[in-house]
């Protein structure tokens, strides 16, 4: 190969490799755009120098031109700033557009505050222009007289810019309105008043101011289904009634218990006395015997005890001929 040939491809090589990294870090394509856009750029010091901040020139100056066109005029370093940060330059012009055509008071700075919050800052202004109807899932509730009631509200909401950052989401507007519906209903005095008049729900509760801390501002909220539940009062009255009779019963069987025990101790302590009743009748043969023997006792006082005792055995039996046919059955 000619030695100038050879060069000459390296000199076109080069050409070509330079003309690549030249057009990369100086986008004439894009300065010619923002120049015929109405955006005055400077091609070193903004162009080229957001390739070297690491900075999409593409997004930033087709953002401008978007901005310039709808009669915003932002300043370059706010949008790199954002760009840096990690926030959506293209969602925050958007909005600012929106923003200015729906006549809201919307900064760029907070709609890039909302952007980075990882809010949906487009999202909330179309919410904020045309409100949006969260529905609760069905909510259950108990008026006084124990029916218990379902209900299903729709909530409209419209997004409240100023309290995007740091504001509450749907979550907390459901939990406070479900919350405000199972109250309202437990105050009711019985579930025809509420079926009667549902509006009543909604009145009370938008009354309560919920979205206050939220990023919503609740417009209306109203009730879509009411359905009757079951009795939970009969159902919690007869719970009690057995809970009731089982403790009726629980002290019946101890009282019964307690009786058992004290008929076994008096049964006991009859067994013990007649006890001591036949070992003391045992003693008496013995008595009379020493009597005889030490002269206390004559043939004819003995005669005279007999005839006592038979005379009172007599009349006993005059007395209660069942208990001595009973003990004529028992000697034989």
């Amino acid at each position: 190969m000619d030695p100038t040939t050879g060069l000459s491809i390296i000199v076109i090589i080069g050409a070509v490799f330079f003309l690549i990294l030249f057009t990369y870090f100086v986008p004439i394509g894009l300065f010619i755009t923002a120049y015929f856009s109405g955006v005055k750029l400077k091609i070193f010091k903004d162009l080229v120098g957001m390739r070297l901040r690491k900075v999409s020139p593409a997004v930033i100056v087709r953002n401008m031109i978007s901005s310039s066109k709808a009669g915003i005029i932002l300043d370059t370093g706010l949008l790199e700033a954002h760009y840096l940060a990690g926030g959506n330059v293209t969602k925050v012009v958007n909005a600012l557009i929106s923003a200015s055509k729906a006549d809201l008071d919307l900064s760029f700075e907070r709609a890039a505050a909302i952007d980075l919050a990882g809010r949906d800052v487009l999202e909330a202004v179309k919410m904020s222009v045309l409100p949006k109807v969260i529905e609760t899932p069905l909510v259950a509730a108990v008026a006084k007289d124990g029916i218990q009631l379902k209900a299903i509200a729709r909530i409209t909401v419209r997004a409240n810019i100023e309290r995007l950052v740091g504001g509450a989401g749907e979550s907390t507007i459901l939990a406070r309105v479900g919350e405000g519906i199972v109250s309202t209903i437990g105050s009711s005095n019985t579930h025809k008043e509420v079926l009667e008049n549902p509006d009543s729900i909604s009145k009370v509760v938008l009354g309560k101011g919920l979205d206050s801390g939220t990023a919503f501002e609740i417009l209306s909220i109203d009730i879509a289904d009411v359905d009757v539940g079951t009795n939970i009062g009969a159902i919690l009255q007869t719970d009690q009634a057995d809970a009731d009779l089982k403790v009726a019963r629980a002290k019946a069987e101890e009282r019964r218990a307690a009786a058992v025990a004290l008929e076994q101790e008096m049964t006991a302590e009859v067994a013990k006395m007649r006890a001591k009743v036949v070992e003391a009748e045992a003693e008496i043969p013995l008595a009379i015997a020493e009597a005889f023997r030490s002269g206390n006792l004559g043939v004819m006082d003995y005669y005279n005890l007999r005839n006592i005792q038979a005379d009172t055995d007599m009349r006993n039996s005059i007395a209660d001929p069942e208990d001595e046919n009973k003990k004529d059955q028992d000697d034989n």
